[in-house]
Parts: C-alpha cells; sequence; structure tokens
C-alpha cells in the first residue's frame, strides 16, 4: 500500500487525529470557505463545495462549523485566501508535495522552507517532484463495507479505475475529474464513505528504513503543524516490520 495510505494508518494509530483535531476543523473550514467563495455556496450545485463538506462530514466537523465556514465565504470580509503547492525532498530523497493555502505568500514560503532545512529535506523548484505522481480521486471505505470482489464491483461500475483492499480497509481511486461522480454512484451502492479527496497519488516509490522513517515522520508533522498547510503528501513505501516499530 502506498505512503500517503500507510501514513494515515500511523497518525491513526498514535492518536495524533485527536490531538491535532482542532487545526484539522481549521483546515477543512478553509478548503469549505475557499470552496464556496470560488463557486456556488450550495454544495448540490457546487462539486468541489460538496466534496469540501463531505470530508469534513466524515472527520466529524460539527453541521454548524461547516455552515460558518460557507456563510463566512459569503461575507465581505473574508481573507482572501491563495492555493499554493510547494515540492521538496526529504530524507533519504523522498519526494514530498505540501499544498498550502495563505493569505501570505512570503510567510508560508518562509515557514515551509525553513522547515524542510531544519528536519533533513530541501524545498526544491515547483515540478522538481510532481512527475513522480498522478493527480487522482481517492474514496477510502471501511474493510466492512464488504469483501474486496463485492467493492471491486461497486468501483469498477462507478467508474473507478482501481482498487487496493487490505485488512485496513478499501481505497478507491478514480479520475481526478470523475471523483463527485464516481463517489455518489459509491454511496448509493456502498454507504458513506470514510473519506472522500482529491490526492497525490506516487508513481514511483522510495523505500525506507526505520532511522530515515523517522526522520520523514518528524519532517510531516512539522509540515503539518503550520496553519496555512492543509495537506502532505510523499512517496515513501515501509516494509511491514519498519512500520510495527514506528
Amino acid at each position: 500500500m502506498a505512503g500517503h495510505s500507510k501514513w494515515a494508518n500511523i497518525q491513526h494509530r498514535k492518536g495524533r487525529q485527536d490531538a491535532a483535531r482542532s487545526k484539522l476543523f481549521s483546515k477543512l473550514s478553509k478548503e469549505i470557505t475557499v470552496a464556496a467563495k470560488m463557486g456556488d455556496p450550495d454544495p448540490e450545485k457546487n462539486p468541489r463545495l460538496r466534496l469540501a463538506v463531505k470530508e469534513a462530514k466524515s472527520q466529524s466537523v460539527p453541521k454548524d462549523v461547516i455552515e460558518r465556514a460557507i456563510k463566512k465565504s459569503q461575507g465581505g470580509d473574508s481573507e482572501d485566501y491563495e492555493e499554493i503547492r510547494y515540492e521538496g525532498y526529504g530524507p533519504n530523497g523522498v519526494a514530498v508535495i505540501v499544498e498550502a493555502m495563505t493569505d501570505n505568500r512570503n510567510r508560508t514560503a518562509s515557514n515551509v522552507r525553513s522547515t524542510f532545512s531544519k528536519n533533513g529535506g530541501n524545498l526544491g523548484e515547483t515540478g522538481s517532484v510532481g512527475f513522480m505522481f498522478e493527480r487522482k480521486g481517492e474514496v477510502v471505505y471501511p474493510a466492512s463495507v464488504g469483501d474486496a470482489d463485492t467493492v471491486f464491483e461497486a468501483a469498477i461500475e462507478a467508474g473507478a479505475e482501481d482498487v487496493e483492499s487490505s485488512d485496513d480497509g478499501h481505497i478507491i481511486y478514480c479520475a481526478d475529474t470523475d471523483l463527485n461522480e464516481v463517489s455518489s454512484v459509491l454511496e448509493e451502492q456502498l454507504g458513506e464513505s470514510e473519506s472522500t479527496k482529491l490526492v497525490w497519488k506516487p508513481t514511483t516509490t522510495t523505500e525506507l528504513d526505520l532511522d530515515a522513517m523517522q526522520k520523514l515522520m518528524k519532517l510531516i508533522e512539522a509540515l503539518e503543524d503550520d496553519d496555512d498547510v492543509q495537506r502532505v503528501t510523499t512517496n515513501f513505501d515501509a516494509s511491514d516490520e519498519v512500520m510495527a516499530q514506528l
């Protein structure tokens, strides 16, 4: 299973999601505000907003917080956020993509650059690692929704491209432009997903040992602690033995 999926499992196991819940809520709220501002404030008429609301609900963001984020987009005083992607290398040459939303490009660039250099990585030019990833839609279901064959059939019928099934659950991939449609059909077949979002899926991975993995975790956690950073993706891979020791 590719690095970004394994990373979600590490976070879940370590309870980091609980520790960082308020930070996560504010990042999800920011995405809702930006999506609503760029399009229609009605999720049914705005696919990006619909996905943002769906992802927020899957992370247990309260309804009033979601409504407040949409309302904020309609107010004249809402901040103007700019979406920026940074690319760089972590320990052992692991490729790292950092997606940010900021109202101050200089502050964010400076913080991201300094976080990379303090944690054994270095920030590259845009495009320096992007070619090692594909933009995909990702829908995640728990293992309990059905066996691998059932989920695979439902996914292909819905227009998905690929499914990765394991004891941890099912990860369904589709073309980035098809995510709204595929996730809606899957919802009819399999019920509410655990997560529905656009991701950077690695096309090549870098195998890490325990030491390099621990260094990478420090870098990712430091980047994710930045309020301007929405999401961090890497192309690491690690054996089950290394994962068990983390």
